[in-house]
């Protein structure tokens, strides 16, 4: 249902507002070069703050300039399960294609806390639903079992986009869960997971290099590995350069370079480091792209 290269959208602004003008252009980019979908208002589209309104209109944007096009993944989790709730139902009501829903952030809930938190949404809003597992932001991990538990209980819990780093965690959750739509949150471990039974990628390197992204996995999925292989290595580079800081600062640093929307961002969000930027431009130099 939601495997190939999904891109984790940028939310461009201007003058602290929506820029919709940029945004419909990074749609027509990732239409271009063939992406399988786009995720709004998830980490990478700055969300936290967004408003009710803005992140409402940034999902119905999407639905309307590239439905039929690409999926539409739309990102509608909180800490707030009420607020998840609403979100994921204005997903379900405008068209989206399904929902990424992080883990509570803040909160710190148990096992069994997570477990019902997603239930409950689960059970509310008839749609698919890809769990968001990313500890290092949410400071609760998904365990295995709690993941288990929710896929065999809630049918339309369909995938999780796994951003834990860990392979050895992402080898136990196929094991116990086969059935799962195993997509990877890390551009580095794209190739690693789709080699131990992955679907795909939700990107954010794809927001400037779309179609190297597709052919990476397009690649693996024909069976080439040893030139998925050259694609990975000649991708990590520029992978990592989009997380010397903290995402979606140098994502948007380099769309904004490459002169795909401003480099505004929103606080606490804020401009990069004069030495990272630096390192940024080599990366998007030694590829090309400048």
């Amino acid at each position: 249902m939601f495997q190939g290269v999904f891109t984790a959208l940028i939310t461009p602004f201007k003058n602290d507002k929506i820029d919709f003008d940029a945004l419909g252009a990074v749609i027509e980019n990732q239409k271009k070069h063939g992406v399988d979908g786009i995720v709004p208002c998830g980490t990478t589209g700055e969300s936290p703050t967004l408003s009710y309104e803005e992140h409402e209109a940034v999902i119905e944007f999407c639905v309307k300039n590239a439905k039929g096009k690409m999926k539409i993944l739309a990102g509608t989790g909180s800490n707030s399960t009420d607020e998840a709730v609403h979100f994921t139902s204005f997903a379900k009501k405008i068209g989206c294609d399904g929902a990424l829903m992080v883990s509570p952030y803040y909160n710190k809930p148990t096992q069994k806390g997570l477990y019902l938190h997603y239930k409950k949404v689960a059970d509310t809003v008839d749609i698919p639903i890809v769990l968001y597992n990313i500890a290092g932001r949410t400071a609760v991990n998904i365990e295995t079992a709690t993941m288990a538990r929710l896929f065999k209980d809630c049918k339309n819990i369909v995938g999780v986009k796994e951003a834990s780093g860990s392979l050895d965690q992402m080898s136990s959750v196929k094991s116990a869960i086969p059935e799962i739509e195993l997509i990877s949150g890390d551009d580095v471990l794209t190739l690693p997971l789709l080699s131990i039974g992955g679907c795909g990628v939700i990107s954010v390197l794809s927001n400037i290099v779309p179609g190297e992204v597709v052919s990476l996995v397009r690649t693996f999925e024909k069976g080439n590995l040893k030139e998925a292989e050259k694609i990975h290595y000649k991708l990590l580079p520029l992978a990592k350069s989009m997380f010397v800081e903290t995402n979606p600062i140098p994502v948007k640093t380099a769309a904004s370079m490459l002169g795909m929307c401003s480099p505004e961002l929103r606080l606490p969000m804020c401009e990069m480091d004069d030495t990272n930027k630096s390192k940024l431009e080599k990366a998007l130099k030694d590829f090309g792209l400048l």
